[in-house]
């Protein structure tokens, strides 16, 4: 029995990928006919792309259902047979019969979510292991305890496929769980998708690929709105970034815009780093205001009996503080944004100084009224707008900016701040922009507008150019059918050519290019977007001033945010939920706790828990792990550091099997990742004694043997094996986070005495 139930879901699941290959075969013939299509034409090249667009579309669906196509089955006791897997596949006949259900269709839930006490109509679960196209094991679970019938296959442990996944050798990136996501978690990844929704967990319980797999179904259940607006994923560091970047992709969704903080201002590259307190004052709510003072620093008015004096052919121009002023409050009261007011200001200073120059020109020195008439006066004004020297002045009192002129400006001579704050942002000609900084530039680009006008009249001076020559366009055909059809009957004379159909405006619009990026890659490039979702992982981390950037990215506020209080570490984060969400939505937002940690073995996590229990960290409450392994932390107190980080890296008898440098290499897979989390202050020594490990600066490659990390770079990561290098000088928040990123062993090495909690860690001898 048990060897023909492994034979017949084999026979299943190798049809299954004869049909994904056909369906792969299909969609590369169509791309390729599309390419071939012949015509030059607007309308020839439009369908081909969207063609190839479409079918390139279905190609990364298939492609990203090729590793574990199958890996379900739903037995129902009313007969019904259901495959579960990555995506949806029907058979060729003409009834279009489902092979596979897509594990997001409402049909798969119980897949989930069924249990022993609550079978949701099961009478038995199959989870199908497979190595590329081979069935590898099966394990079934009754559900209907009065079914008698076994297949061989029955799990000695319900949770068996979960925990030979724990147990697996990470890769250096996140892999996804379609095949072992939880009910806690199933619940979270199928809410409903308006409004925002707080998921909080601790370390280990699955917060981040919870929430990626949150947006594949929220990309699945809203497609045809999501895909308009996309999805936003906002993460911490660009190496947590590279670590979750295939989730998706092996989802077989594309349609995601993943960007840290500091990438969210299209043109600028944020890559400086802050101190501490720098970051803390410009994450502050109140810094809002303050650029708000700064910008109005910036609209000048000159002295009182200093005027600005300005060359004119007909006299020197005088643009005194009354004539300012007037302007200056006239501006101000439109209530626009500064650019968007700056013409305001423009045109009076431009009338104030024509009708002075107007009352120079036409005064009758008897006395008599002025012989200038209205035509005469609007060409004087002409040619006061039009004069070099003032739009000099006005530049000099309601200077034209740009966000990054500005904040670089402000940055320079902080203002409206103590001395201490103004001294902690201030910012060195040519520095580097920061993440805290793209927060104050999207606030600037807030303050300022854009006055797109001129823009706007040349797009318009363009499409009138089009319509004119759509207009001869169709006058040519017009006049070509008088001409071919006067000499012919009233029947051939009906014939309808361009001219009878459409008209010069829609034939000119039809000669539009079209914009053939995808949402996510419109969005990127677009400051103004509106995504449809944002998912928002290490939220506590957030400033008041990135959340007031993010709130703008969302006016709908459809939000997940991920993350935990207790792991904060950023002195400017906000921490607390309630502080975050309620200048935006006051109550109106949802909260989730995952509290199973599935990484975590409970012998290192017990050891991690006392780190916030020691510093009384409010609310503490630590997940639960699922699973222990037997092996203890420990801690060694050593005198040349670097030798010994060195050591422990390459010992057997510490870690139980060397690291090897190759990462390919059998020994490599078997050991999986090691992570050395060490105070940046240590990485220049420490890179120079560790294997195949690039000097600071390099950046950071998840997928080598061995990675050096600072406790920040480590946050949202896990590894097999975790050294942790002088926690003394760790943060309560770092070195919480740094202990509990191990799913198998974890070491400690120090100079110094421990901090108190992690005393009772067992030292090992030499």
């Amino acid at each position: 029995m048990s060897t023909e139930e492994l034979r017949e879901e084999q026979q299943f699941v190798s049809g299954l990928y004869a049909r994904l290959d056909a369906l792969r075969e299909e969609a590369e013939s169509t791309v390729q006919a599309s390419l071939a299509q012949v015509g030059n034409g607007l309308q020839a090249r439009l369908e081909r792309d969207v063609m190839v667009a479409e079918q390139s579309g279905v190609l990364a669906a298939l492609d990203a259902g090729e590793n574990g196509l199958c890996f379900g089955r739903l037995e129902f006791r009313d007969g019904r047979d259901h495959r579960i897997g990555r995506i949806g596949i029907r058979a060729s006949d003409t009834e279009r019969t489902p092979l596979v259900i897509d594990w997001r269709a409402e049909v798969a839930r119980p897949f989930y979510l069924a249990t022993g006490h609550t079978p949701m109509g099961l009478r038995r679960r199959r989870h199908i292991t497979t190595e590329g196209r081979e069935v590898t094991a099966l394990h079934d679970e009754i559900l209907d305890l009065t079914d008698t019938t076994r297949t061989g296959h029955e799990a000695a442990d319900a949770d068996e496929v979960l925990l030979a996944a724990l147990d697996s050798a990470r890769t250096g990136r996140m892999h996804d769980i379609v095949q072992t996501i939880q009910a806690e978690q199933d619940r979270i990844i199928r809410a409903p998708h308006r409004g925002v929704l707080v998921v909080e967990g601790g370390p280990g319980t699955g917060k981040t690929v919870v929430a990626l797999h949150r947006a594949a179904f929220l990309l699945y259940a809203h497609r045809e709105l999501l895909a308009k607006r996309a999805v936003l994923v906002v993460g911490p560091n660009p190496a947590f970034l590279g670590y979750i970047g295939e989730v998706l992709p092996a989802l077989g969704e594309t349609g995601v815009l993943l960007a840290t903080l500091g990438e969210l201002f299209p043109g600028v590259t944020a890559t400086g780093t802050d101190s501490a307190a720098a970051a803390e004052v410009k994450g502050r709510a109140g810094m809002a205001d303050v650029l708000a003072r700064a910008l109005r620093d910036r609209q000048l008015l000159p002295e009182p009996g200093a005027p600005l004096i300005i060359e004119h052919d007909d006299g020197d121009l005088i643009l005194d503080w009354e004539i300012a002023y007037e302007a200056r409050a006239a501006a101000r009261e439109a209530d626009l944004p500064y650019n968007l007011a700056r013409p305001t200001f423009a045109f009076h200073v431009i009338d104030a100084l024509t009708r002075q120059l107007a009352e120079r020109i036409g005064h009758d020195p008897y006395g008599g009224p002025n012989f200038l008439g209205p035509d005469d006066i609007a060409q004087l004004g002409k040619g006061v707008a039009v004069s070099a020297e003032v739009h000099a002045a006005l530049e000099e009192l309601w200077p034209t900016l740009t966000p990054e002129r500005f904040v670089t400006d402000y940055l320079a001579e902080p203002a409206h701040l103590s001395a201490e704050d103004a001294a902690a942002i201030r910012r060195a000609p040519g520095a580097a922009w920061t993440p805290a900084d793209v927060p104050l530039l999207d606030e600037a680009a807030e303050l300022l507008g854009k006055d797109d006008s001129a823009a706007r009249a040349r797009a318009e001076a363009e499409r009138q150019r089009s319509v004119a020559y759509a207009q001869g366009v169709l006058d040519v055909s017009y006049a070509s059918r008088t001409y071919e059809f006067e000499d012919k009957d009233d029947e051939d004379a009906e014939v309808l050519l361009a001219h009878d159909i459409i008209d010069a405006e829609r034939m000119a619009e039809r000669q539009e290019e079209a914009d053939h990026r995808s949402a996510a890659e419109r969005a990127a490039a677009d400051r103004t977007w509106a995504f449809g979702h944002i998912i928002v992982d290490e939220a506590q981390e957030l400033s008041a001033m990135a959340w007031r950037l993010l709130m703008r990215r969302s006016p709908t506020r459809s939000m997940t945010l991920v993350g935990d209080p207790a792991q904060t570490a950023e002195s400017g984060g906000v921490g607390s939920w309630q502080d975050i969400l309620t200048p935006y939505v006051q109550d109106r937002w949802e909260y989730a706790r995952l509290g199973v940690n599935y990484r975590t073995p409970a012998e290192i996590m017990d050891v991690a828990a006392e780190v916030p229990r020691a510093a009384g960290v409010p609310g503490f409450e630590p997940p639960s792990s699922v699973r222990s392994t037997g092996v203890r932390p420990w801690a060694r107190r050593v005198d040349d550091l670097a030798a010994a980080v060195a050591e422990a890296v390459s010992a057997d008898a510490v870690f139980g099997g060397g690291v090897s440098a190759d990462a390919g290499s059998e020994e490599s897979a078997a050991v999986g990742r090691l992570a050395v989390i060490a105070p940046r202050e240590l990485h220049a020594v420490l890179a120079g004694k560790l294997p195949d490990v690039p000097p600071p600066g390099a950046g950071v490659d998840l997928t080598r043997p061995v990675v050096l990390l600072d406790p920040r770079e480590a946050k949202g990561l896990e590894f097999d094996t975790v050294l942790v290098v002088e926690p003394a000088l760790y943060g309560t928040s770092d070195l919480y986070v740094s202990l509990t990123r191990a799913t198998q062993r974890l070491g400690i090495l120090h100079t110094g005495p421990l901090p108190s909690a992690l005393t009772p860690l067992h030292q090992p001898t030499r």
